[in-house]
């Protein structure tokens, strides 16, 4: 029995080496950890309970018979992030350069599959040079059972990709099925083809970093929710992320001892907006301002600026927060915020957290290129979210609310639970100039001081529709309050809306203007 415990223990030391101390010191020369190094990183000390230790590739694989090694290029387990547990799976670019065989999809799998019967989220901690081309169509495959059980799992538990080294070719389309993607700058990279297919194909010449640099994807092409500066951030910034989730699509949030006052009074607030309809501010400081001191959480922040999202405490419950920004394009909906909106709404509402909009938009962004490029389709994405949301929905308008856009930010005709608004609010088909140009044009081409006529024209049409006391008339907002009632108020209203229950029509599911 002895004997059989020291191989066991030999076996054990083998497989925590990887690829061996060279391949370890090489990842270390780069400014990375190795897979265990990130998983002893992120978990709490002394949880990690690993899976499929000893497995190897088939003996089958073309050319590297002799070239077993345990784990397979894949760490597999489960473990606790602040006390909660998490499946988690890294990636080991020591051996193989952790490309994907059979085995390595088979443990990955496996993990997930056990997350999915227990209810707990999975973090995949990602750092592969893609399909393993000796294994052929086998490794494709692998591929395909991945991608199949992100999709299962959509929706069920939160599913967390850390991007920690390159993500190439197939590779990428599980981390993008996943909720959110963190990347670390100058080491991780995402794309299709890499530049030297780029060139040979279009012949343009681009650099790692400009093609799929986390920069790149956090600001550009959005495929990135967070560019960190470390792998330590950045699996520090996954734990953070958790604390705000539930374990899976059938629990509630979870709620942590507040340490603010939720009677706070945010009298600031009347400071933090402008009077002045078009003058910008930052709408995160009003964020700030409602939520639990110190708690609001930025998802997507460098992609989409005219929409900010992200979650929240109020008096400790667990909120999601979306807000137009008018420091960005007065704050206007284009394209890239209406995608980026709903697909945040939808999150939230798949896993049981209240949402909370913070309104200012003059309306939809005009112009021939969001036309041409489907502000339409685009824009209907948001409307769609919001209305088929059962969450509560809470709805703060803080100055403009114009248009299509008015209706589609958690208005109560889509499904606001409490829709608010403060006595700055502007709320009309269009703003006050604009629908002056068009009632009076005929009266203002033939005024002897047009301009003079058309800002009295302006200002009686703000005072008579531009506001907010038409809207609560009709019971389109419930109340209009002051700046500083903001915080009790929403608190109120969400220990009310808790116990919300809504049922939707049964169906398959609906068919999003994707």
């Amino acid at each position: 029995m002895d004997d059989r415990i020291e191989e066991l223990r030999a076996k054990r030391e083998a497989a925590a080496k990887g690829g061996g101390d060279d391949r370890i010191a090489k990842q270390h020369d780069k400014g990375k950890m190795t897979a265990r190094e990130r998983i002893d990183y992120f978990l709490d000390d002394g949880t990690f309970h690993e899976f499929d230790q000893f497995r190897t590739h088939r003996n089958h694989t073309f050319g590297m018979e002799e070239k077993q090694i345990a784990t397979d290029g894949v760490v597999t387990g489960y473990g606790e992030v602040n006390g909660r547990t998490v499946f988690v799976f890294a990636h080991d670019f020591t051996v193989f350069g952790g490309s994907l065989g059979e085995v390595f999809a088979e443990k990955i799998c496996k993990v997930m599959d056990k997350a999915m019967e227990v209810g707990a989220p999975v973090v995949g901690l990602n750092d592969s040079a893609g399909a393993r081309i000796q294994e052929g169509v086998g490794s494709l495959g692998g591929f395909g059972e991945i991608f199949q059980r992100n999709t299962d799992a959509s929706g069920v538990i939160p599913q967390i990709s850390g991007i920690m080294g390159p993500c190439a070719g197939g590779a990428v389309y599980s981390p993008a099925i996943t909720d959110f993607v963190f990347m670390v700058k100058d080491t991780s990279h995402m794309f299709i083809t890499g530049p030297d297919v780029v060139e040979t194909v279009t012949g343009e010449q681009v650099s790692f970093d400009e093609l799929g640099g986390a920069v790149t994807h956090a600001s550009t092409s959005g495929a990135a929710h967070f560019a960190v500066d470390s792998e330590e951030e950045a699996l520090d910034q996954i734990a953070l992320l958790l604390s705000y989730l539930p374990q899976n699509n059938v629990e509630d949030p979870p709620r942590i001892d507040p340490w603010d006052d939720p009677d706070r009074r945010t009298d600031e607030l009347a400071d933090i907006v402008p009077k002045a309809p078009k003058k910008p501010y930052d709408a995160t400081n009003v964020i700030d301002e409602v939520v639990d001191e110190g708690s609001f959480f930025e998802v997507h922040e460098s992609y989409a600026k005219n929409i900010v999202v992200g979650f929240g405490r109020l008096d400790g419950h667990s909120v999601g927060i979306v807000a137009n920004q008018p420091r960005v394009n007065a704050g206007t909906l284009d394209i890239e915020a209406s995608e980026k909106g709903a697909r945040f709404v939808r999150f939230c509402d798949a896993f049981n957290i209240p949402i909370v909009t913070f309104e200012d938009v003059p309306g939809f962004m005009p112009g021939t290129d969001q036309e041409h490029g489907g502000i339409i389709r685009h824009g209907a994405k948001l409307l769609y979210a919001y209305s088929e949301a059962t969450v509560p929905l809470l709805t703060v308008i803080t100055r403009k609310a114009y248009g299509g856009a008015y209706c589609v930010m958690a208005s109560k005709h889509i499904g606001g639970d409490v829709n608010y608004a403060w006595p700055t609010a502007e709320i009309a088909v269009m703003g006050p100039k604009g629908a002056v140009n068009i009632l009076y044009r005929k009266e203002l081409s033939e005024a002897d001081d047009p301009e003079a006529r058309r800002q009295e024209l302006i200002d009686e049409y703000r005072e008579e529709f531009a506001n907010p006391y038409t809207a609560a008339d009709r019971g389109f907002i419930d109340d209009v309050i002051e700046p500083g009632e903001t915080r009790q108020r929403l608190i109120s209203d969400l220990d009310m809306l808790l116990s919300k229950r809504e049922e939707k029509p049964s169906k398959k599911h609906g068919n999003i203007p994707i």
